[in-house]
């Protein structure tokens, strides 16, 4: 088990090719927030096309742009980046 401050402490690092400031979350395109807030809901790559019209494998290049200009690698990292910054509610 991994105490609770050393989880936080790695979650403010930045991985390397994360955005070098604050901000780069505006970056993100229309559509990029829309994969993010269905993220944020739970849904699956699946889930997602189906709802946005597009194939599970988009919906995973969608999500391997979103990570890289987040700086983060799991969904979980992109949402809470996500909501801390204001992107999605």
């Amino acid at each position: 088990a991994t105490p609770i401050g050393s989880a936080a402490a790695r979650m403010h690092r930045r991985p390397p090719g994360a955005p070098s400031h604050p901000g780069g979350y505006r970056e993100l395109s229309g559509r990029e927030v829309e994969v993010l807030r269905l993220v944020a809901e739970g849904q699956s790559n699946k889930a997602i096309g189906v709802s946005m019209g597009l194939s599970a494998l988009t919906v995973k290049s969608h999500l391997a742009r979103i990570a890289r200009k987040l700086g983060t690698g799991d969904r979980a990292g992109m949402v809470a980046v996500a909501l801390r910054t204001g992107i999605i509610h």
